[in-house]
């Protein structure tokens, strides 16, 4: 199977589903493609590169809209043509995912656990948290207890102070005493680890073909990078925001999640570049092409610049 011949398996694969979520595929878009580079398209452009995907006209200007009204983006018009960009409550969001997404895995746990006791919130209040510490990977042990093993302290505190709930919710440090065991199994059933794996594991069928048709000799035409490099964020993001990110000490010993993020990282290295090419092409701002990507989004997976094949 030729590289051009993966990409085409994967998009016909991508537009069989009984159910085309334009939305989050638009949101895959903005985040990988058009936040590092300056953070705003021309809607006619973000039109045309979602045709190849099976998105049309008319679906993509609905996913826009309705994106728009979830506060994700903002619209300006310039005489008959429409830009949108990313709110601040849009770049606050995608920066949090940006960086579980392009990070690297948790390599380090001292044993210890970040608890959050929700018991003083009111209950709206409670339900809100739940959901927005939900992103940052932590699980929910009872109904007033929320614990991750190693969060991100510094997306929880900015978490914390735009909700509004820094004088009522309780943040604590704990260790297992004893029942490693017991502690084990809680960790298996709190974050549904089996189902995460499982789609790890379908992740890593699905683009292991193009990875290999690509070790060879035969290369991706630019808009084919372009395709194979947001498929392969869709699906991953897909899998990995459900992913708490736990330390290595807590997962099954067959977990599938360190071979999807080398397959991930090593693609991407491969197609990032071509990609880019496209979209500098492709995607316009009211100036002009989209500006270069920023220095942050070289650093990517550990960095961009010397693509490698190694573990995959």
């Amino acid at each position: 199977m030729t590289a051009e011949d993966a990409c085409r398996k994967l998009v016909d694969e991508f537009r069989s589903r009984p159910t085309l979520r334009a939305g989050s595929l638009i949101t895959t878009v903005f985040g990988d493609a058009i936040a590092p580079r300056g953070g705003t398209v021309w809607l006619g452009s973000l039109i045309k590169v979602m045709a190849p995907f099976g998105v049309s006209e008319r679906l993509v200007r609905t996913s826009v809209f309705r994106l728009a009204k979830d506060g994700w983006l903002e619209s300006t018009q310039l005489g008959r043509r429409s830009y949108y960009s990313l709110t601040e409550q849009g770049r606050e969001r995608f920066e949090q995912a940006t960086n579980r997404i392009y990070g690297t895995p948790t390599t380090h746990w001292d044993g210890e656990w970040c608890l959050l006791l929700l018991s003083s919130l009111e209950t709206d209040a409670r339900e809100i948290v739940r959901k927005e510490c939900g992103w940052l990977g932590f699980g929910s042990m009872s109904a007033n207890v929320m614990a991750h093993p190693s969060p991100d302290l510094a997306e929880l505190d900015v978490i914390i102070k735009r909700l509004g709930v820094t004088d009522r919710l309780v943040v604590m440090r704990g260790r297992t005493v004893k029942s490693e065991a017991a502690m084990r199994e809680l960790t298996r059933n709190c974050w549904s680890l089996d189902e995460i794996d499982a789609r790890y594991r379908a992740f890593t069928e699905a683009f292991r073909p193009v990875m290999k048709a690509l070790s060879g000799t035969r290369k991706l035409s630019e808009e084919s990078a372009f395709i194979v490099r947001t498929l392969l964020i869709q699906e991953y993001r897909k899998v990995l925001l459900r992913d708490p990110k736990l330390p290595t000490e807590l997962l099954p010993a067959s977990w599938h999640g360190a071979a999807a993020y080398q397959l991930c990282r090593n693609l991407y290295r491969i197609v990032h570049a071509g990609a880019d090419s496209y979209l500098d092409q492709t995607l316009e701002t009211a100036d002009g092409p989209l500006p270069p990507p920023t220095t942050s989004f070289m650093k990517r997976f550990g960095g961009l610049l010397s693509p490698t094949l190694e573990g995959a």
